[in-house]
């Protein structure tokens, strides 16, 4: 089978999108699938790749993380790429110029279209455009997902919340739901000693840690409330924010304001084959209170590097966590989520505990056993397509 993945972000712009589709395209060409992905250039010198193109594209107004392609150049791109070898799905996996481009170019070439919702995007918009009222934002972001999504002919969702919050949208095209999966193999490794030393952090220094986009509907300042009460106790304890994004400098004042500068380091990016392993390795437990988030890749990413995970469970995150398998599941109440830390990071005999059963709870999480159940739904609207086509050619 071959696939046309279509994408507003990938690498190097980091995020759990970008992630979602790197794991997938591994695991589908696993199964002897074909994927070419279309996505921005966000370098003036991009790496070559032969199964991505990449399309000149412009910086966005108040993100600069992102870019902006132009829809003629997507389309004209996929068209070569089509004439050359026909694909047989497109997959599009963001909803702004991608979404557009893959709906036009499927209706036009005959083929299925599929959609994944990465992001709750409800929760999401108003953080980005302060300027309107917070109740248009999400309406407008209602209005959005419900006819995007009915213009496709299925929607993969990521998880049980997800699905549940479209279906109240609205929408009405058939819904799946495959979390991303991640790939064990690539997260067997790590050298937190090394971590430690590259940044100058004791060996017994108790270090808690957050990974992904340093964003406002991460609720990372949450975590920071929470970061002042375990010092109380843990005087020493570091909260390392692995990431970058447009929340940085407010949360780096707010560190500040509650006294928390020599508790708090913001270590941006990291490469993810290597020194991410190191990080994750270098944590006596990962915390995490998004109340956004579609699935939470990074709590599985820690539970298979062996790190305790602290957690709210909101969203796509009540599918991923089951108390006890390698995390402890708790309120967004700051005493109590400060609490279930302080016990990860002091008592070694529960946090080897729970990273024993994060270990074994991950394995049914891998990225071919998921790969295969999309797999399933491209075959699937591929019968059906075909089945109406023989019905219209009978009538």
């Amino acid at each position: 089978m071959r696939i046309l993945f279509v994408s507003d972000v990938y690498f190097p712009r980091v995020n759990g999108v970008s992630t979602s589709i790197k794991t997938f395209i591994r695991a589908l060409e696993k199964l002897g699938h074909e994927v070419h992905l279309i996505a921005p250039n966000y370098l003036e010198h991009q790496p070559g790749n032969p199964i991505i193109t990449r399309i000149p594209s412009r910086r966005v107004p108040l993100d600069p993380e992102d870019r902006f392609m132009s829809r003629h150049d997507v389309m004209a791109q996929a068209e070569r790429l089509h004439r050359a070898r026909p694909f047989d799905i497109v997959h599009v996996h963001t909803p702004f110029v991608a979404h557009y481009a893959g709906v036009a170019l499927a209706r036009r070439w005959g083929i299925p279209c599929v959609e994944t919702y990465h992001t709750f995007f409800e929760e999401y918009l108003f953080h980005y455009v302060p300027l309107v009222p917070k109740a248009w934002m999400r309406a407008a972001a209602r209005h959005l997902s419900r006819t995007q999504c009915n213009d496709v002919n299925e929607v993969v969702v990521p998880s049980t919340a997800m699905r549940d919050v479209l279906v109240q949208y609205g929408i009405r095209a058939r819904m799946d739901i495959i979390p991303t999966g991640i790939e064990l193999d690539r997260f067997s490794g790590g050298d937190g000693a090394r971590f430690r030393q590259r940044h100058g952090i004791a060996s017994d220094r108790p270090v808690m840690l957050h990974v992904g986009r340093v964003a406002f509907e991460k609720n990372i300042e949450f975590l920071l409330s929470v970061v002042e009460r375990v010092r109380r106790t843990v005087p020493h304890v570091l909260f390392i924010i692995a990431g970058e994004g447009p929340a940085r400098r407010s949360l780096e004042l707010k560190a500040k304001q509650l006294g928390l500068a020599n508790n708090t380091r913001f270590i941006g990016y990291m490469d993810r084959e290597h020194e991410l392993l190191d990080c994750y390795r270098a944590a006596n437990c990962k915390v995490f209170a998004s109340r956004t988030e579609t699935q939470g890749l990074v709590l599985l990413e820690a539970m298979a590097l062996g790190v305790p995970v602290v957690s709210t469970a909101i969203m796509g995150t009540i599918d991923v966590l089951q108390p006890g398998s390698g995390a402890i599941v708790v309120d967004e109440d700051a005493d109590e989520f400060a609490e279930a830390t302080i016990r990860v990071l002091t008592d070694t005999s529960e946090r080897a505990a729970l990273s024993a059963a994060g270990l074994d709870y991950v394995r049914a999480w891998s990225s071919g056993e998921l790969a295969g159940r999309l797999i399933n739904v491209y075959g699937d609207l591929l019968a059906q397509m075909s089945t109406h086509r023989a019905s219209s050619a009978l009538a």
